[in-house]
């Protein structure tokens, strides 16, 4: 490994970028009427006013009054909004990583390892053959008619092809699709959550989205669309709030705040390995009404961003119920179904239990989220997803599909993959020996490193880590030393922050800081992902253990 220490010279692009994103706004900033429910909450890495701020300094001096947008102008909402994942700390690494095209001695370090985002495939995972046939063949319909192709391709990859271009309006992927997804696919993917579940699916209560974001709010992520979706029809002011994990993944704060809404806090208990407690559920749902805040709904991520925990299927009965007697309406994360890495917890659906416990669709309101970014197939590019949306009326449900319309459809290809997830080879098909030979390799590596991962973190003085049971991070605590949070505070930035900054000038890798997902106050964490290749990890593991132990010599009290 070459020379581990900076020289003040290549420190100073860490100090520039420092000096001028001292501005970063509070993380839940936006959420001045629930303060009380966070104290003191960390600030996080991306503000709309770094990415602007030469451009502001500039239009000083241009006069400002002539330009049609300006900060004031914009919606004070996309201000407030906040996604840490990609934040200041990922430009710095793409600075360094130009940087290293140029001259690769510039650094002591010769490659940025991005653990700042669950992306399988951009860190050398490969894709599902049997999956990427499938999409070949439709894709480009001539390959049917070719006699090579019964050579090149497995035999129900190709009958899988044809099945689904005779689902699909001219037999064409790029034409526009029923809102809610092709008919055909949903049909599907309803068998394949009755397989999983052992309960009914309807077809008609599927929506397949670009990736399961754009349900919950923002068309950036597959999954960002259908949260996007549910909170412009949960949301209309900051008087309607929603119950969302702390630590959690920051689209949902992002589209809280970009849809008007309150974010109400609960904490996840990281003694108890991060488990959630249905007493601080109730505690915080109370301090928000009793302060005028109209609570719609609980926020769910099982397994966990960024803490990996799988529920106990007894904790999510106990979630059921909660959400039943409050009239809260569940919005179940499960887009890390697949993503289970211990023997003594398994993944259960909100759906299934709601069923066990003899709950219907006039009992509970259920929203559930899947994606195929992540699994075992990390197809993050390809944009697919899907909700399931049951216990709302129907005209509730025509709302839905009006805002589902708006988008017009998803693009056919994810669809396609949604519908490839949930029904994927059989025994006795061609491709089912390869299929299930892909999958257990990547999922039993996945779990491999992360048992080395959490060891290594968990030998680092200060340093404790709750072991991964699934998703695909790990989320570690951070001891600081009073001198570091000093030195911090005069960098005018978090001390998580600072550590991670330091740890990518000094190592080249990329993690997130805890106060990008929140976290109790007076704790510092980051989330790092287990998603590098088995041959990269002691690399990584020798780069964090010299690194740490070099930060703590500096800043020892």
């Amino acid at each position: 490994m070459r020379r581990f220490l900076f020289s003040q010279a290549k420190r100073s692009v860490l100090d520039q970028t420092r000096r001028q994103h001292h501005t970063s706004r509070r993380f839940l900033s936006f959420l001045p009427s629930l303060s009380p429910h966070l104290p003191a909450p960390a600030p996080p890495l991306l503000s709309l006013s770094r990415f602007l701020s030469s451009t502001s300094k500039m239009s000083a001096s241009d006069s400002t009054s002539s330009l049609p947008v300006t900060l004031d102008s914009i919606n004070p909402k996309v201000l407030k909004c906040e996604y840490a994942v990609r934040g200041e700390i990922v430009n710095i690494a793409q600075k360094l990583q130009e940087d290293l095209k140029s001259n690769k001695d510039a650094y002591p370090f010769d490659e940025i390892i991005y653990c700042n985002i669950g992306n399988p495939q951009s860190l050398g995972q490969l894709p599902i053959k049997y999956f990427r046939e499938v999409l070949a063949l439709c894709d480009n319909t001539s390959l049917l008619d070719e006699s090579e192709t019964h050579g090149l391709f497995s035999t129900d990859s190709i009958d899988r092809a044809w099945k689904i271009l005779d689902q699909i309006p001219g037999r064409a992927t790029g034409a526009y699709s029923h809102s809610q997804g092709i008919k055909g696919l949903r049909d599907t993917i309803a068998a394949g959550i009755e397989a999983r579940d052992g309960f009914p699916a309807n077809p008609n209560d599927i929506f397949l989205t670009d990736g399961a974001s754009p349900a919950v709010t923002i068309k950036a992520k597959t999954f960002c669309v259908m949260v996007h979706m549910m909170m412009q029809l949960l949301l209309s002011s900051e008087k309607d709030g929603i119950l969302c994990p702390i630590p959690q993944y920051p689209l949902y704060s992002a589209s809280i705040a970009l849809h008007g809404g309150s974010l109400v806090p609960y904490y996840l208990d990281e003694a108890t390995g991060w488990g959630l407690e249905i007493s601080d559920l109730k505690k915080q749902l109370e301090e928000a009404r009793s302060k005028g805040i109209s609570v719609r709904a609980l926020v769910v991520i099982n397994p966990g961003n960024p803490t990996g925990q799988v529920l106990a299927e007894e904790n999510q009965r106990d979630i059921v119920d909660f959400c039943k007697e409050e009239g809260l309406v569940l919005l179940a994360d499960e887009v890390y179904q697949e993503n289970v890495y211990v023997p003594d917890k398994k993944f259960h659906s909100f759906k299934k239990v709601a069923r066990s416990l003899g709950y219907g669709e006039k009992d509970l309101a259920l929203v559930s989220f899947q994606s195929v970014s992540k699994g075992y197939y990390g197809e993050c590019g390809k944009r697919g997803g899907y909700m399931e949306v049951t216990g709302f009326t129907s005209d509730v449900r025509e709302q839905i599909y009006k805002v589902a319309s708006v988008n017009l459809c998803s693009n056919i290809s994810g669809q396609i993959l949604a519908s490839l997830v949930m029904s994927p080879p059989k025994p006795g098909d061609d491709s089912y020996d390869s299929y299930m030979a892909e999958r257990d390799g990547i999922l039993s590596s996945m779990a491999k490193r992360a048992k080395t991962l959490e060891e290594a973190l968990n030998n680092l003085e200060g340093v404790t880590c709750n072991r991964a049971e699934g998703a695909m991070y790990l989320f570690p605590r951070i001891n600081l030393s009073k001198k570091a949070i000093e030195a911090a505070e005069a960098a005018k930035t978090q001390p998580d922050a600072f550590y991670c900054k330091r740890i990518l000038n000094a190592t080249g890798i990329v993690v997130v800081p805890g106060s990008g997902f929140g976290q109790v106050p007076g704790t510092w964490h980051f989330r790092c992902t287990i998603l590098p290749q088995e041959d990269k990890i002691p690399a990584i593991v020798n780069r964090l253990t010299e690194f740490h132990k070099s930060f703590m010599d500096e800043f020892r009290d």
